[in-house]
Order: C-alpha cells, then structure tokens, then sequence
C-alpha cells in the first residue's frame, strides 16, 4: 500500500512558516524568495484541501488546522534532526584507513600521529603501506597519500608538500679526509641514489657540476633506505625535503650545500570526492592539510 506524503519541500517551508509566523523570515531562513514561501504553501494548502494560515492586523497565524499539523510535524522535523546528527556523528567516528608510500608513513605521518589520536579518540587510524599507488582507491581505503603529479581523476585531490631535493649526509663527512666545500667536492664522494640515478642527473646537470659521476653508487628501492645509508656515511643523498626534515633536525644528517632540486612531483591526499567532506574523512583531511601549511612556513625557501 502506497503512503500519500505531500510534497516534501513543502512540508519543510511550512514548518519554517509556523514556527516564525514569518513567510518573511521563513524564506530568509531557507535562502528562498517571499513569494516562494508563499507559492509552497499554497501548494500544500491545495494537497491538504484546507487552510494553514489566516492574516490579521498584518500578522500571520495558524488555522486550527495549522496548529495542530505544525504540532505534529514539528516532532517530526526534530526527530530527523536528532537521526541526522547521530549518523553524523557516527560518520566521524570508527576505523579510518589510509593508504600511503612506506616511507611517507616512516618520516612523517607516524610520528605525528599521536596528535591527530588526542584530537579524535574515537577514531581508530588503520595505517596501509603501498609502494605504488594505481590513481584509484579501493575499497578497503577510505583516504591515501600520492606522491606524483597531482593528476588522478574522479578522486579529490589536495597538495600537501611539493618537492625539492637537497643533498644531504651525514656530518662525519664535513671534517673526514674529503671535506665538502663546493659542488665540485661532489666527486670525492660516493652518490648515493633514490629507486634511480635520474635525480642526480638532472642536480648535475641543473648546477653544472664537472666531473662527477652519478652512474656509480648504490641505488635504493625506499626513500627511507637512502637517508639512513647517508646516516650512516655512506656516500651522499639527494633528500627528499619532507622526508629528511626527521633527520636534519635531529642532527644525523646535514645539508653541505644550498643548491636544490625543485621537482615536478608533490605529495597528496586523495579520498573519493563524495567523501571528502563527510565525517572521519573530512577531520583527517583537514588535520592532515592544517598540519603541513603549518611545517611548510618553517621550510626552506625555493622559488
């Protein structure tokens, strides 16, 4: 059996009708014209085949019949309210999964997590190390980070860090045998290479540096392995400025040169773009986003 319901929209006019006893504010209210209102509520008067308001002395008031529909309705409009703001509020809380490079979650993500977990204790992080991403989440993945140029489509896509690389090592090779005073030193040492020797390549050749040669040294499949061989002296690394920030700061690594790399790539946060705004999404997006324009004031200068 089918429900007869009047027209939705006009139901919810009319409660902002009622309760104001204002088609003037009612419509402020809704963001509608007056003569909207008033075409909805005749609308409903013509569905309902009776009258909800009467004017006197230039004042609006409800029927008998408005009164108690109002009423009635008026618990209505409360309880899906109060529904609402439950399923929303569940939306905001739960297992949140995010997908991301390994090392992305090494340098930077995990070791703030602990601030993003006293902000939102309800929310249980899940966290998924991939080594490369496929430009579409699955279904097990609610939010991901994407290190690449920005260009996934159907997905919401946010930039968090652009890159540079500087180079980097450890500072036992500032004082050993074969100090660091100029690019030119760079051929002393041993390069040490990020999944390939393309980054060298272009730092040789965007500065001009002769005589170095970026086709020996090892070469690592993580970022997080090239920083602790540089760590650890073992030659000399193009540091990537996000992932090396944990190192630099606490000493183990330094930069001998002021010469970067400024890359095509960046790292993101992608989630679906119906999720975006909507519960435990929308507040780790938005931590996530408030926490890296916030580093990145502190950051080098690259322009």
């Amino acid at each position: 059996m089918s429900r007869r319901l009047p027209p939705l929209n006009s139901l919810k006019v009319f409660e902002a009708a009622a309760r104001h006893l204002s088609f003037t504010r009612a419509a402020e209210e809704l963001f509608v014209t007056q003569a909207a209102v008033s075409h909805q509520i005749k609308a409903l008067e013509e569905f309902l085949g009776l009258k909800l308001f009467r004017r006197r002395n230039r004042s609006l008031l409800l029927t008998e019949e408005g009164q108690s529909y109002f009423l009635d309705l008026k618990d209505i409009f409360s309880a899906i309210s109060d529904a609402t703001d439950k399923v929303l509020e569940r939306g905001a809380k739960g297992a949140l999964t995010i997908s991301l490079p390994p090392s992305f979650a090494i340098q930077w993500l995990v070791p703030r997590l602990s601030d993003f977990n006293e902000k939102h204790p309800d929310i249980d992080v899940r966290i998924k190390a991939v080594d490369l991403d496929e430009g579409s989440l699955t279904d097990d993945v609610d939010v991901a980070i994407y290190y690449g140029r920005g260009n996934w489509s159907g997905l919401r896509v946010d930039k968090m860090y652009q890159e540079f690389l500087m180079p980097v090592c450890s500072p036992m090779l500032l004082s050993g045998p074969k100090p660091l005073h100029s690019l030119e030193d760079l051929k002393l040492h041993t390069l040490l290479h990020d999944t390939s020797r393309k980054e060298w390549k272009n730092y040789v050749r965007q500065y001009n540096v002769a005589g170095t040669n970026v086709n020996q040294g090892p070469i690592f499949s993580h970022s997080t392995m090239v920083l602790q061989a540089a760590v650890h002296g073992q030659g000399i690394a193009l540091g990537n400025n996000v992932l090396a920030q944990p190192e630099l700061e606490a000493g183990r690594l330094v930069c001998p040169f002021d010469e970067v790399l400024l890359s095509k790539n960046a790292f993101y946060i992608v989630c679906q773009e119906k999720q975006a705004d909507t519960g435990r999404i929308q507040v780790f997006r938005d931590w996530v986003l408030t926490k890296a324009a916030r580093e990145q004031e502190d950051m080098p200068d690259v322009d």
